[in-house]
């Protein structure tokens, strides 16, 4: 093959005269340019393979002008091409289209015709959302790990648990982490139908109105990975969702977390000094040298208000605009969607380590427990369930012992049957053992153990409830491998159709590998 000077800009387009103006290229082009190589270039390569492939089915190009053209888009990379005005129009679709033509020692006349880059960009862009998706969905799952570890080895640990900022009833923290648990495994099914419902292959849909060959749409959408060809060309340019449906899902998390890693903050004061973290993961006070401070967990929870208005951002870059392929909202409205997948893979790491290393002071929340009147609620049932009491008279004689206790600064437990006796005889109720009833209802060890109710904080239910979350992570973690084998096994079958045989055998062995071991 002989090399070719790259022909001007002006060559591209017989609309305009010249090429971007230098202003546009280092304000706009050119950053456009450089996070394309950098994230969306081996899918732009993906595609044109897969459009070579399709040429070569239809017989517009013979087998060797489709290895060829391969041949030289697998040497394609970010140190390859570079956004110049004059040859390229610092677009990475002519500086691909450029670098094949400059390698192929004859021109391939009918390489790229009937094509559009406005499905190659937002095809492009939705395989980057996949992957991004795909990506996150690991952090997650590494995190729910860590989770369902820690709940099972604290949940036997008595901690108070609060409603409206007041101590309330006997919990644990395994209790307490099966809940975040939960939540990250609804977090996990989320992504997954959002995966789904965007796993609709743009390729094929040309400008706007569909194209004059007769392309291929669901053999292009299986080489790239995609569940289905996007039904309507029209959609498949003009629509961006995939990006504020991510984003959406992202916030959505960033505030569930930033309510868990409240409580953690709470824990981790000195009022409550429930929890303690490692000396690395802490900070200090430059002033009071008694300080111990986990502004870690301020990062955490800070960084989740930053998902919240990455998906604000997408949503208004979107909005109020026309149904067709723009760059306002294939482009600037997409600005943050990297950041927003990097700030919430940065979040789940910080708290995943953050969980990994956190110790429960089990003396100290116990502590807690025996010192507050959390067992009040089970009074109230027992006076009803054993002693008749009617519901609303038995909560009203609770209530009147609890004040007259704390006034008397006598303990929860055992508690003075005295003060218990009086009270019920203001409502003319004779109790037969006030003794029995107050040691059974501020016992903290039977405050765990009276819950019978399914989702209790029971430590046998907690640990039913993790039994029955992995399970689901199994299946939600399989579900992800599934959908990551195929754009897999799309590349190895396309690279077999344009005979890469070495680099698609090498694929299709890890995808069999893989499935292996599932």
């Amino acid at each position: 093959m002989t090399s070719q000077s790259p022909a001007p800009a002006a060559e591209l387009t017989g609309r305009i005269s010249g090429g971007p103006s230098e202003l546009l290229h280092d304000e706009v082009l050119a950053p456009q340019f450089r996070f394309e190589s950098r994230h969306l270039l081996h899918h732009y390569v993906a595609i044109e393979k897969t459009l070579a492939a399709e040429y070569a089915r239809m017989g517009l190009l013979d087998a060797d002008e489709a290895h060829a053209v391969a041949a030289l888009l697998d040497g394609v990379g970010p140190d390859t091409l570079s956004a110049r005005p004059d040859a390229n129009m610092s677009d990475i679709a002519f500086a691909i289209e450029r670098h094949v033509e400059t390698g192929l020692g004859r021109p391939v006349v009918r390489w790229h015709v009937d094509r559009s880059r406005n499905d190659l960009q937002a095809c492009a862009q939705l395989m980057f959302g996949r992957e991004r998706l795909i990506g996150f969905a690991g952090a997650l799952a590494e995190l729910a790990e860590v989770v369902v570890g820690l709940a099972e080895r604290t949940r036997e640990l008595p901690m108070p648990g609060y409603t409206h900022f007041q101590a309330a009833q006997i919990i644990t923290p395994g209790f307490h982490l099966t809940a975040l648990s939960e939540h990250l495994l609804h977090t996990q099914r989320r992504l997954l139908a959002a995966y789904d419902g965007i796993d609709a292959c743009p390729l094929g849909a040309g400008a706007m109105a569909g194209q004059e060959l007769p392309w291929d749409r669901v053999r292009m959408a299986r080489l790239l990975g995609f569940d289905r060809p996007q039904s309507n060309a029209l959609t498949a340019v003009a629509s961006r969702r995939w990006s504020a449906e991510a984003t959406a899902e992202l916030s959505l998390l960033g505030a569930a977390l930033s309510r868990f890693t409240t409580d953690l903050l709470s824990w981790g004061g000195s009022e409550y000094g429930f929890i303690e973290l490692p000396d690395e993961l802490s900070g200090i006070s430059s002033a009071m040298p008694q300080k111990k401070n986990y502004p870690v967990l301020e990062r955490v929870r800070g960084r989740t208000a930053h998902l919240t208005a990455f998906h604000a951002d997408v949503l208004l870059g979107q909005r109020n605009t026309p149904f067709c392929n723009l760059v306002e909202v294939s482009k600037e409205a997409g600005t943050h969607v990297l950041a927003a997948f990097d700030s919430a893979h940065g979040t789940v790491r910080l708290l995943t380590e953050v969980l990994r290393r956190l110790t429960f002071r089990a003396q100290r929340m116990r502590e807690v427990c025996e010192r507050e009147f959390l067992g009040g609620f089970s009074l109230a049932n027992a006076l009803t369930l054993t002693e008749g009491v009617p519901w609303r008279t038995a909560q009203v004689i609770a209530g009147k012992y609890i004040v007259r206790a704390v006034g008397a600064g006598a303990p929860p437990h055992p508690g003075l049957p005295g003060l218990l006796v009086e009270a019920a005889a203001e409502h003319a109720v004779a109790l037969t053992d006030p003794a029995g009833l107050l040691a059974d209802a501020f016992d903290v060890r039977r405050g765990l153990e009276r819950l019978v109710s399914q989702g209790s904080a029971r430590p046998e239910a907690v640990a039913e409830a993790l039994r029955v979350q992995r399970e689901e992570y199994a299946r939600v973690r399989a579900a992800w491998e599934r959908r990551a084998a195929a754009v897999r096994a799309g590349a190895a079958e396309t690279d077999r159709a344009l005979g890469l045989t070495a680099a698609a055998d090498s694929a299709e062995g890890a995808v069999r590998a893989d499935e292996g071991d599932r």
